[in-house]
């Protein structure tokens, strides 16, 4: 873990984030209190496969058409 002021966070910020995408916590304080932790994003656990939901989607028969009563706006 390694601890910065906003002043030198600021000067070394592409380091801090090179840091961080390699799994290093840093942490960014303020009057030595830390307000800040910067740390890399992970990835989904499962990734999307396209027509998984195939069979699980309802909508009904009448969807795509117009209800009678909006006709005259149409």
């Amino acid at each position: 873990m390694s601890k910065f002021n906003i002043a030198e966070a600021k000067t070394h910020f592409s380091e801090l984030v090179r840091k961080a995408m390699l799994g290093e916590e840093v942490i960014i304080a303020k009057d030595n209190k830390a307000v800040v932790k910067l740390v890399a994003l992970t990835q989904p656990q499962n990734s999307r496969k396209p027509g998984s939901a195939k069979g699980k989607v309802w909508m009904a028969p009448d969807f795509g058409s117009t209800p009678d009563d909006f006709k005259d706006y149409v």
